[in-house]
């Protein structure tokens, strides 16, 4: 099975809640990711507020605005698929 994201959710602490296709919703750190030169650009937290979304069926950053699929810092969805299972905040 291949996961999709279909929903994101980011948070202020650099927490970004993931909703899979199947109902599975995970939550997403990604404050280890600002220490990498290549996520360097989500130091800004408008920019990480404002830039996330779904491209390549998975959480990623709209780096250009354009939602050019090649021009994204995306993550691997397997990869977010395997964290924790959480219960969704809104209620």
């Amino acid at each position: 099975m291949f996961p999709r994201v279909v929903q994101v959710i980011p948070y202020r602490d650099y927490k970004v809640d993931v909703y899979f296709e199947d109902g599975k919703i995970v939550c997403y750190d990604a404050s280890h990711l600002l220490e990498k030169k290549v996520f360097e650009r989500l130091k800004d937290i408008d920019f990480f507020m404002n830039a996330c979304t779904i491209l390549n069926d998975s959480l990623a950053w709209d780096v250009t605005g354009t939602r050019d699929e090649s021009k994204c810092l995306d993550l691997d969805p397997d990869m977010l698929y395997e964290l924790e299972n959480v219960k969704e905040k809104i209620a």
